[in-house]
């Protein structure tokens, strides 16, 4: 039981977790809190001076300690009101830092399952705009419910002591009102969320049509994305137009119960001084106080339904928090992983089984990587050829079985570790926006210039770096435009390099070179396989048919596993798949030519 409670206390702290980084600054917090107090209380003694000065001025007395009694008022009430603000506004600064500081390191370490449930463009505006939206709720709002609060609440304590009865009448029209506004608050939070909810779907959908411009163009759907834009961008309009209205009734109400309290304030304390019943400078105070009070009631009541639409925002980006992150240390093992050195097998896989979305993707696979050479997986699309390599790279855990690098389990190297020894180029060669020495030594920033020269010259890029006027310091824009496909793909086999990695996985990585590209690279593969294990996914048959070992897979399963000669002449699925690629069914030891193809 005493093990539950620490797992419980963190899951709390993952729901509140905007909470827990607020309570971090409560001290500047309480500061302007306590300041915004002493303002209060300068605010509430300004209509007791004025009153004095009526009383002094009906008595034929001095005015001038009452004048510069209220000056002093005016300027302290001035003077901690600028304080205040500056205070809070400075914690509301440290309280998004801390939560957008939080919130991207949990979303870069966040389980890859898991965060690809997400829609990116609504992650974004979680991190940019709900983050703004908690602060003004976490500082402003809340600082100003506690002090108009209390103003309220001095004034109201006050207005007793001078009149109970103009009191009680002026509680009975306030307490309508404020029980109205009250009614609209509740209702604008729920409005609040379902426009938040709204506003993510539009960027999501409005990220994946940007991210996807070229096709939109070529597949001339502008208008039609036009329509589903707009739709969803109507849907964010209509909510926002309901709590537009919401908080838009929140003012006049109070208004409104504030210009009833005066009239009948007004009414019955005219009556009062007329039969003498009342002091014309009490009647004055009273009424003053009244107006001091509505400034704060309605900010009070606006502040309520900030903090409404806060909490909507505080509530998206804790459910934020409680995305899973990968885990970052070793399982639990009766041993701690050997150091990863000698001449054992790069990678194996024994028995590995995965499903995905309850689909079975790999199915009992077997095979070995050996610590150096070049092994090339193929087999038809959807086969499970990147889901090997995720699985490698630990972005997945297997059902069952054991993936080794090196002779140790991934489940048991520590993450760092794990991904310093495996260096993966992606399918889609992704490239960031930067120069191409920051995109070249993204993996290894301390890399030196004779390794940077090194890795260009290997990956064949040497001829671009040197076209270009800027040479390494040209800037790329998003996604790496600037460059080609095929020359993106070379800056990251390149940026892998500089990885200097035991095993460096090649995922489709020649798929948008030309045939003079493509041989050259055939060439830089044999080198670097010759320094580590290198794992080729091939989307042409031509660039590993000179593979030191290659392996088939079909259905999530190992079909075969040898030499491009031993597969052309014993496995039906590899001879289909070369001959479909070079043009012609090759018998074993047929030289293979460069051929643009389907991918495989």
């Amino acid at each position: 039981m005493a093990s539950e409670a620490p797992a419980a206390d963190q899951r709390r702290n993952e729901k509140e977790a905007v909470w827990v980084i607020a309570r971090q600054h409560r001290r500047l917090l309480v500061v302007g809190v306590v300041l915004g107090l002493f303002g209060v209380a300068a605010s509430l003694a300004q209509p007791l001076a004025i009153g004095e000065l009526i009383r002094a001025a009906g008595e034929n007395g001095s005015l001038t300690a009452p004048i510069l009694l209220m000056a002093a008022l005016f300027c302290t009430d001035a003077g901690l009101s600028a304080l205040q603000a500056y205070i809070i506004g400075r914690a509301g600064e440290g309280i998004v830092y801390g939560v957008r500081r939080s919130l991207v390191g949990r979303l870069l370490r966040s389980d890859l399952a898991r965060f690809n449930e997400h829609q990116q463009g609504d992650l974004f505006t979680r991190v940019v705009t709900d983050t703004s939206m908690a602060r003004i709720a976490l500082t402003q709002s809340l600082a100003q419910l506690v002090i108009n609060g209390f103003m309220v609440l001095g004034g109201a304590v006050l207005m007793f002591f001078i009149d109970v009865w103009l009191m009680l009448l002026t509680l009975g029209c306030l307490g309508i009102a404020s029980t109205v506004s009250i009614g609209f608050a509740r209702r604008l939070r729920k409005v609040a969320v379902q426009n938040r909810e709204d506003t993510g779907e539009f960027g999501s959908d409005l990220q994946r049509v940007l991210t996807a411009l070229p096709t939109v163009k070529a597949s001339r759907a502008e208008a039609r994305e036009q329509e589903r834009l707009a739709g969803r961008a109507e849907l964010a309009r209509r909510s926002g137009v309901r709590v537009s209205a919401l908080g838009a009734m929140l003012t006049p109400t109070m208004n409104v119960g504030m210009q009833v309290s005066l009239a009948v304030v007004f009414g019955a304390g005219m009556s009062r001084v007329a039969r003498g019943t009342m002091a014309v400078a009490d009647l004055t105070t009273f009424v003053m106080f009244l107006f001091y009070l509505v400034s704060p009631l309605v900010m009070f009541f606006l502040s309520v339904g900030q903090f409404q639409q806060g909490r909507a925002a505080i509530q998206r980006v804790d459910e934020l928090f409680e995305l899973p992150e990968e885990s970052l240390e070793t399982e639990t093992a009766e041993r701690a992983p050997a150091p990863v050195t000698g001449d054992g097998p790069a990678v194996e896989f024994h028995g590995v089984r995965f499903s995905y979305g309850g689909t079975p993707t790999l199915t009992g696979v077997e095979f070995t990587v050996p610590a150096h050479g070049l092994t090339a997986v193929v087999g038809p699309s959807g086969a499970g050829k990147t889901t090997l390599f995720q699985l490698i790279e630990r972005f997945y855990r297997p059902d069952e079985g054991t993936i080794l690098v090196r002779g140790e389990n991934v489940s048991r190297l520590p993450l760092d570790t794990l991904r310093g020894l495996v260096g993966y180029v992606p399918q889609d060669s992704t490239a960031m926006r930067g120069t191409i020495r920051e995109n070249l030594v993204y993996a290894n920033p301390s890399a030196d210039e004779e390794e940077i020269r090194e890795a260009v010259e290997m990956a064949g890029l040497k001829e671009v770096v040197d076209a270009l006027p800027e040479g390494l310091e040209s800037p790329l824009g998003e996604q790496g435009s600037g460059l080609s496909g095929g020359q993106r793909q070379r800056l990251c086999i390149a940026r892998t390099l500089l990885q200097k990695p035991a095993v460096m996985l090649l995922d489709e990585a020649t798929s948008n070179l030309d045939s003079d590209s493509e041989l050259a690279f055939r060439r830089t593969l044999r080198r670097v396989s010759e320094r580590c294990a290198v794992v080729a996914i091939a989307h042409r048959i031509s660039t590993v048919v000179e593979a030191d070992r290659i392996v088939v897979l079909d259905e999530g399963r190992v079909r075969d596993v040898g030499t491009h000669e031993d597969l052309m002449e014993r496995d039906v699925l590899y001879r289909r798949l070369a001959g479909t690629q070079l043009g012609s069914e090759p018998g074993a030891g047929q030289s293979a030519v460069p051929a643009e193809a389907a991918a495989v």
